[in-house]
């Protein structure tokens, strides 16, 4: 069996980097350390409606009592007219994620 050996060189543009997978990840995260969504975030994020996100991850009572902030979450829920929702980016992505399949599944 013959080998050959060769040299290869790739020229990256000026205006881009080589990281690896786990520092990409790591980046990403960290674009969203001490970030806070509005519902309006939350649904760019998601793209569905704000009807939708309350009727399908924050009202139902297995879901709510993981995010709600009154029982340790991650999610402030307005106690009244004109305040308004806020999420914790990091961990409501991290939630969304983990609990896509039972979101869906209704």
């Amino acid at each position: 069996m013959q080998q050959l050996k060769a040299e290869v060189v790739i020229q990256i543009p000026k205006d881009m980097v080589l990281v690896s997978k786990i520092e990409l990840e790591e980046l990403k995260r960290q674009e969203l350390t001490g970030v806070y969504w509005t519902m309006k975030d939350l649904q760019k994020r998601i793209n569905k409606s704000d009807r939708w996100i309350k009727d399908n991850i924050l009202y139902p009572s297995k879901f709510r009592k993981i995010l709600d902030v009154e029982n340790g979450g991650f999610v402030y829920y307005p106690k009244n007219q004109g305040q308004t929702w806020s999420y914790q980016a990091t961990k409501m992505a991290a939630f969304l994620e983990k609990h896509f399949k039972e979101i869906f599944k209704g």
